[in-house]
């Protein structure tokens, strides 16, 4: 195993290199307008996976799928040969759903303002459906049980008085 902070560097250089490669050097003419978004690689370095976008429609995704799959080896190369690990990790490469979930979020974004104006328009000169003030205090039953006062107008006593017998 290795420490979870070199496969991290690796990773992100080989995020690059893949990235410089697509860019520069493969010409595919079925390769669309790819984007590297992210490499991940196993605890080991043998296996990383490579996760791109593809801007455009589905054939254009697949179009492009099947041009990374066949420059795998030569980017693979060129991985193992800058990066100078003993062992070049193999390659796979995979389509990352994050403009799908980016315009499903949005959807449901738009929908919530949608539903909140809606809200907002019926309550715009509503009034409660109860009193302003539910929570009333009876004012006669508002005294303090420490200054009971008697009849005549003393304050009780704690203790009781008794008469001699």
């Amino acid at each position: 195993m290795v420490d979870a902070a070199r496969a991290r560097k690796l990773a992100d250089r080989i995020q690059q290199i893949v990235a410089e490669m697509l860019e520069r050097r493969i010409k595919d003419p079925r390769l669309g307008f790819v984007t590297v978004t992210d490499t991940r690689i196993t605890n080991d370095l043998r296996d990383a996976t490579v996760y791109y976008t593809v801007y455009g429609s589905d054939t254009e995704r697949a179009d492009s799928a099947a041009a990374l799959e066949s420059a795998k080896g030569v980017i693979r190369t060129e991985v193992g040969r800058k990066t100078g690990v003993r062992h070049t990790p193999s390659l796979t490469f995979v389509l990352d759903a994050v403009m799908e979930n980016v315009a499903h979020i949005d959807d449901l974004l738009a929908k919530a303002r949608a539903k909140d104006a809606e809200v907002a328009k019926a309550a715009q000169g509503a009034s409660p459906a109860g009193d302003a003030n539910p929570y009333k205090v009876d004012e006669a039953a508002d005294f303090d049980d420490d200054d009971e006062e008697d009849d005549d107008g003393d304050e009780a006593d704690d203790r009781t008085e008794t008469s001699p017998s």
